[in-house]
């Protein structure tokens, strides 16, 4: 753990702490080189960890960092580096006088309609920049949401939570976000989407203008999580003219929920003391439904099983049975050059030539390795979806993957597209990465097999 007075990156000289959670303790700092004052994040995980799941940990809070830092808006915590501290990361941020509207409501209560209105403005037009540009936040809840006196909301921390491996625990695997604060569908089991964010967000508006969350209060996340997935949502009592928008923003079906910017526009109407705009379309994405069967042994899962609190490290795919998961729709930076040098391997011929696939090993640690594949359309029409498949070696299984959806076979591996990232116009390329626990050192690249739809 740093120290006052250290400095990390040989430029952030640590002044004094200003906050700690789960993700790790944040201090104030002085920036040497551009003599500003910034914020450090030095990102820790509590729950202990063997080599490789402390790797796996750290790259998935820097690959969400990398992304973040492409997210340039007034109402966003900005990241401007990524550095080495005692032992882990850290994230050094943007420097932003506030408190947490945590804090608020503790200390003064519930907030007027109209003021929580305007924070909600504020918090979604950032949201709306991060969605159009695929970053999906995850835990939008009022811990997330930093006020300055000035009345200035920023939104921070964005993906972190998915990173570091904070949730709940249950017998499906680990529920990333804060319970109160999720939207059904993701307490349900599903992959989280741009429309559990805007459920997020209705929530975190809603206890700030009731003073509680919609679905109560709890020891037992496993109590609220099936409060949450049964969508037992209470009446708002308080919200005046903003109680319209809230029932918006918080219904059940994602599919009927308005998007990010719908929700500034919304919102932006009770702050202007105006007619709201018209009831807003369906967002143009959102997750992928589950089947009956899979929603209730979901559920079921969750029942029975206890919860294990503070952060805890998401769950290994184990190898042998099947396994079905998709990835976030959010496409990150290229990771750094790996140590050696990057392989590539064309696509094996499956009649349509117009798919090529380039797998790269970008980096490789004791028990595992990174890979990074690269899909591309070398036809002269547009491709509607993508395929990716191969064989990995005796012992080795995929333990985490981003920007695609997951079926595993024992040592067959298959990847298909998400609904974002399916289409490719001729030319154009796209990624998806994974994490690969193997008992050995990888002896070379497999040979993969592309095909895409028209």
């Amino acid at each position: 753990m740093a120290c006052e007075g250290e400095l990390v990156g040989a430029r952030y000289r640590l002044l004094r702490t200003i906050g700690q959670g789960a993700m790790g303790v944040v201090w104030r700092a002085w920036d040497e080189r551009l003599e500003r004052v910034v914020a450090v994040k030095q990102l820790v995980h509590q729950a202990p960890a063997d080599h490789t799941t402390a790797f796996r940990t750290i790259e998935r809070a820097l690959r969400e960092a990398r992304v973040t830092a492409r997210l340039k808006h007034p109402h966003a915590i900005t990241v401007h580096d990524i550095v080495e501290g005692t032992g882990s990361p850290c994230l050094v941020m943007e420097y932003f006088e506030s408190r947490p509207l945590t804090e608020l409501l503790e200390e003064h209560g519930p907030i007027p309609a109209v003021r929580v209105a305007e924070i909600g403005r504020q918090v979604a037009s950032a949201l709306a920049a991060a969605h159009a540009g695929r970053i999906l936040h995850r835990d939008v809840t009022p811990n997330n949401v930093l006020i300055a006196a000035d009345g200035t909301a920023k939104i921070a921390d964005f993906g972190l939570s998915h990173a570091m491996g904070e949730g709940t625990m249950t017998g499906g695997g680990l529920v990333v976000g804060t319970p109160a604060y999720l939207s059904p569908e993701v307490a349900d089991g599903q992959e989280a989407g741009f429309p559990s964010d805007v459920f997020s967000l209705g929530a975190t508006l809603y206890t700030a203008v009731e003073g509680a969350p919609p679905f109560g209060v709890g020891e037992n996340p496993l109590a609220l999580l099936k409060r949450v997935a049964n969508d037992e949502v209470a009446t708002p009592r308080k919200a005046g003219p903003l109680g319209d928008v809230l029932r918006q923003l918080l219904r059940r079906d994602p599919l009927d929920r308005p998007t990010m910017a719908d929700a500034e526009r919304l919102l932006a109407a009770v702050t202007e003391n105006r007619s709201p705009p018209d009831e807003p379309g369906p967002p143009a994405e959102a997750p992928r439904r589950r089947s009956p069967r899979r929603r209730l042994a979901a559920r079921g899962a969750a029942a029975a099983c206890l919860v294990a609190s503070g952060v805890l490290v998401g769950v290994s795919v184990s190898a042998g049975p099947a396994v079905n998961r998709s990835s976030a729709a959010q496409e990150p930076t290229a990771p750094e050059p790996a140590a050696r040098p990057a392989t590539t391997t064309p696509a094996a011929s499956t009649g349509r030539p117009e798919c090529a696939a380039r797998y790269q090993l970008t980096k490789t640690w004791p028990g595992g390795y990174q890979v990074l594949v690269t899909v591309r359309n070398d036809g002269a029409a547009p491709a509607h979806g993508w395929t990716v498949a191969w064989r990995l070696p005796a012992g080795d299984h995929v333990d985490d993957l981003w920007n695609g959806t997951l079926v595993q076979h024992g040592p067959a591996v298959t990847v298909t597209s998400l609904g974002w990232n399916a289409t490719l116009a001729p030319g154009e390329s796209t990624t998806f990465g994974l994490i690969t626990l193997a008992g050995r050192e990888p002896a070379g690249v497999p040979v993969t097999a592309c095909e895409t739809t028209g």
